[in-house]
């Protein structure tokens, strides 16, 4: 049994040699900068404020880790797609999380938050490419599904689908302000920690109200 209530910031991982011990299962999450990754999983463990969002895109630049009463990690990964960030800065959030998602041990699926309300990105399309090509277990997020009617946001999709090369079946519509998707997500996240011996994923009481918190994460995209 995994509460989500019992969700905290673990630590922010610059290099490879600061990650914790890898003896939990892991969920890492990614996008592009101002996609929407700290709502997504604030709302997504029933907690507001948790992951600090930020105004300035590129900011984050850590893998921040949150664990969920230390039997499950997420993780939340630098934003990718900022033009004002450094060359030689994208080179190395590039290694580092090319490091992680490639050698990581327990990491069970990379979460890919897209827009939906926009036209597939090269640099999107290019992040999932790469995780077919190494083999790494992904997951589709159209988020800001609350931004189109019902209509648009399939007809969205199915364009996303299209460029993807993706079926209904590996992606989720997703709104952190409705919360839309959510119980999709979590069932899907329930469905990989069930492969694993000894762990599986219960919801034991529902979404928190949200409360303001102060953590001590680094903002995030």
């Amino acid at each position: 049994m995994i509460p989500l209530q019992q969700a905290r910031f673990l630590l922010a991982a610059h290099t490879l040699q600061q990650l914790p011990p890898p003896l939990v299962p892991e969920i890492a999450f990614a996008g592009r900068s101002n996609v929407g990754k700290s709502s997504l999983i604030n709302r997504l463990l029933g907690r507001k404020g948790l992951v600090k969002t930020s105004s300035k895109p590129g900011k984050t630049q850590s893998l921040n880790f949150f664990s969920l009463a230390d039997t499950l990690y997420f993780v939340d990964l630098p934003g990718y797609g900022y033009a004002q960030v450094s060359k030689e800065q994208r080179r190395f959030w590039g290694d580092l999380v090319a490091g992680y998602v490639e050698q990581r041990q327990g990491l069970l699926c990379v979460v890919v938050i897209i827009d939906l309300r926009h036209e597939l990105k090269q640099q999107d399309l290019e992040l999932v490419s790469w995780l077919k090509h190494i083999g790494r277990p992904y997951l589709l997020i159209y988020t800001k599904a609350d931004k189109l009617s019902r209509n648009q946001q399939e007809k969205n999709a199915a364009l996303l689908d299209a460029g993807l090369k993706a079926n209904r079946n590996e992606r989720v519509l997703f709104s952190s302000q409705t919360g839309q998707g959510r119980e999709e997500l979590l069932a899907k996240i329930g469905q990989m920690l069930a492969a694993v011996p000894g762990t599986s994923f219960i919801e034991t009481v529902g979404e928190q109200p949200a409360q303001e918190e102060k953590p001590s994460a680094p903002a995030s995209e």
